[in-house]
């Protein structure tokens, strides 16, 4: 590690995390989550070990099912993902006592310090800990690449480094050892500080509109910090109170800067009910990337369902004493892969940004970010400039969320100094429309003769097929696309529409219409320039021995030399390289691989898969409004927890409709205040009503279903109950109003190429 980037064999290394909790999903779904996570663009994954999970009674550990965190990491190793360990002791993670186990907490010892009775206890949990991890380490050839000591704890350098040095007493050797360092954290010079950055919170009061640090993340800033995010347990269970100013904003420039929580979307509590949107996600880790990032991390990156435990569910909650009552069995926090494997917007214009790092990271990690514009007025351009004096990233943003928009930039041109030469970009001033965010290459190598000098484009990846490379730029905003490369070039190709110079010299070539088909054609090498749908649905996947790009609707991922999708649907898929051939046991597979372009594709139409309306239109009476109740450490409003009153909708599901399906959804889009499915006594699934529908997986329950039904329940919603959601979604009728009840059947198709 430098002082500014990291680096691994020796080069620079931009990692890519996300964080993905293996005791919150079924065992059976890991490789799933896992495999869109690789495809997804991730090279790394992070995970909570929490102490309740592990030691639910003193002295008995469980490793097994999907406790099994050393199966987990060996399975990510599979899919070429890296692991970082976060070990705790305590975690959050919205769990029961941050994670902690009911009989600590029953002990009353001075948790989270240096007593002595204390770390007896966290080195039993360590050692346990680090058996599980035995030979998966870096250091013997595994994946176990950095772990995460405690979380958020603020005012004890101290304790974290002793945690440490527990840890490597029994054992345990890592090149990477982090602590989170918001909040004004106090961490010792043994670990690295790591950062977060959310585009709101439920952790916020119901009175906030917006939390105070919010949009400071959608602006280029080398400030790392943000003192809002975990303010409620830092303030009501450890009693420390930042008053903004009250502790300085750190950058920590001496070290790199490095992520491990940016919102991958957000959870709801009962009480604040953010909907943060997908363009908030990728808007937001673009910006960090500008502000010189050199670790994009995200929580969460995949969604789970909160685990019961000998006290029953394992959620934050009013009734631990907490400030937040969450829901009891979603952990879904709108990530960009759901609590079922559901694949979000987000997902994909994230995989976007992940292409591009994993093509130029290495030279991205090294660059220096420069903030050339974007203070806290909202009518100040926004932009920064990443570069290593020779060649950078030009970093524009008119982009902030839906409460505080920020208005369309007239006429941009900017002139950037680098070592040897000055580069005005783009060639003529353009007009930026609002609500879009980019990185712009500058002084591009494209061959070691050929550089594109500026482009209104953003680069994805590069690849070789039979006839040489492949660069794949993508589309902005719907800003026109130029590219201005050094010298006169010879250019060719179905993408070209217009061929000029510039007053500096050089050749510009501008693409009215992107897409799969624009390609430019130049000495060495060609640029595929796509449309920014085409580019939100390109993946880049090792298939039949070689990295090819494939177009799909459907997630997509590789296993066992397979490509394997899950879909509701028939999907196409374009390849580029194409195999000679597809095949596949659970789908037709039509077409011989009909020409687009440099493109081949395939039709895939699965044998079991599609959506069906099982119920619509309804305004269920029946119910009353609970009486409202305050509780937690903060006075928020508490969830109801007797469902008494509550109207009921039994669902037919019919029992066919799972034969043969990989997965079956019920989805319900509705507006009230909170529901819960019931099959039998068991409550599976519940949701707190933020303006999304709502999915349950009920593929594990068939045959409960099948003797007991499928009950809905749901409280109605009252506007006078104080309750903060959305002001998009604000204006819903009093009580429970449901739209519709579909049945999703979801296909595992995998492929095999041939040729």
């Amino acid at each position: 590690m430098t002082s500014r980037w990291l680096e691994r064999a020796g080069r620079p290394w931009l990692p890519i995390t996300g964080e993905i909790h293996y005791h919150r999903l079924p065992r059976e779904r890991w490789s799933e989550v896992l495999g869109k996570a690789r495809a997804g663009g991730l090279d790394t994954v992070a995970t909570y070990v929490m102490w309740q999970v592990h030691e639910p009674q003193p002295g008995e550990f469980c490793w097994d099912g999907d406790r099994d965190l050393r199966a987990f990491i060996q399975l990510a190793a599979t899919h070429e993902l890296d692991v970082l360990v976060r070990m705790g002791p305590w975690s959050h993670g919205e769990a029961r006592y941050g994670g902690f186990p009911d009989w600590l907490v029953a002990l009353g010892l001075p948790m989270r310090t240096n007593d002595p009775a204390y770390l007896d206890l966290v080195r039993t949990l360590y050692s346990e800990t680090i058996a599980q991890l035995a030979g998966l380490t870096h250091g013997d050839r595994g994946p176990v690449v950095a772990v995460q000591i405690e979380n958020e704890l603020y005012d004890q350098p101290h304790h974290l480094a002793t945690l440490r040095t527990i840890a490597e007493e029994l054992g345990l050797h890592v090149p990477i050892w982090t602590a989170t360092g918001w909040g004004g954290a106090q961490v010792p010079q043994t670990l690295l500080p790591v950062y977060s950055a959310y585009a709101d919170g439920f952790w916020e009061d119901s009175a906030t509109e917006w939390p105070e640090f919010a949009a400071s993340h959608f602006r280029y800033s080398q400030v790392r910090d943000d003192l809002s995010v975990g303010k409620d347990l830092r303030e009501t269970l450890d009693g420390i109170v930042l008053e903004p100013g009250a502790v300085p904003l750190r950058d920590d420039a001496a070290l790199p800067f490095a992520t491990c929580e940016l919102g991958g979307g957000m959870h709801v509590a009962y009480h604040r009910r953010p909907l943060v949107r997908p363009d908030d996600v990728a808007a937001l880790a673009l910006a960090k990337i500008g502000s010189g990032s050199t670790w994009q991390g995200y929580y969460m990156y995949a969604g789970g369902t909160q685990r019961r435990g000998p006290n029953g569910t394992e959620q934050e909650s009013h009734a631990t004493g907490y400030p937040n009552d969450v829901p009891t069995r979603t952990y879904d926090f709108h990530a960009p892969i759901g609590e079922h494997g559901q694949v979000r917007e987000h997902y994909h214009q994230l995989r976007r940004q992940h292409l591009w790092l994993q093509a130029d990271g290495p030279a991205i990690a090294t660059m220096q970010a420069v903030v050339g514009g974007g203070s806290e007025d909202p009518g100040e351009l926004r932009w920064a400039v990443r570069a290593d004096g020779e060649r950078g990233y030009l970093f524009l943003s008119t982009y902030q969320p839906a409460r505080r928009p920020l208005a369309a930039q007239a006429g941009v041109q900017l002139t950037i100094d680098f070592d040897d030469a000055t580069i005005t970009a783009p060639t003529r001033p353009i007009d930026i429309p609002a609500g879009v965010s980019m990185a712009w290459p500058l002084r591009y190598p494209l061959t070691e003769s050929l550089t594109l000098r500026s482009a209104t484009a953003q680069l994805v990846t590069r690849i070789s097929d039979d006839d040489g490379e492949i660069v794949v730029v993508s589309a902005s905003g719907g800003i026109p696309v130029e590219l201005a490369f050094d010298g006169d070039v010879s250019v060719a190709g179905t993408g070209v529409t217009s061929i000029g110079g510039t007053a500096a010299g050089g050749t510009i070539v501008t693409v009215d219409t992107p897409g799969p088909e624009a390609v430019i054609e130049l000495p060495g090498v060609r640029i595929l320039v796509l449309d920014e749908s085409t580019a939100d649905r390109l993946y880049r996947l090792e298939l039949g021995g070689r990295d090819r790009l494939v177009l799909s609707d459907a997630p997509i991922y590789t296993r066992d030399r397979e490509l394997v999708l899950h879909t509701d649907s028939a999907v196409t898929l374009s390849f580029l390289p194409a195999p000679g051939a597809l095949s596949s046991v659970e789908a037709s597979v039509s077409g011989t691989g009909d020409h687009l372009g440099l493109w081949r594709r395939w039709r895939i139409e699965p044998q079991v898969a599609g959506r069906h309306r099982l119920l619509s239109d309804l305004t269920p009476a029946g119910w009353s409004v609970p009486e409202l109740r305050r509780g937690g450490s903060m006075n928020r409003l508490s969830a109801p927890t007797d469902f008494s009153a509550a109207a009921r909708v039994r669902v037919d599901v019919p029992d066919g409709l799972f034969e043969g399906a990989d997965r079956v959804l019920v989805q319900v889009a509705w507006t009230g205040d909170i529901a819960r499915a019931v099959v039998g006594a068991d409550v599976v699934s519940d949701h707190f009503w933020h303006g999304r529908v709502w999915d349950i997986d009920v593929t594990a329950q068939r045959q409960q279903i099948r003797e007991h039904g499928l009950v809905l329940e749901f409280l109605p919603w009252h506007a006078g109950a104080g309750i903060w959601v959305d002001p998009a979604v604000r204006d819903v009728p009093e009580g429970v109003v449901i739209d519709a009840v579909d049945l999703i059947q979801v296909a595992r198709v995998g492929l095999a190429p041939m040729g």
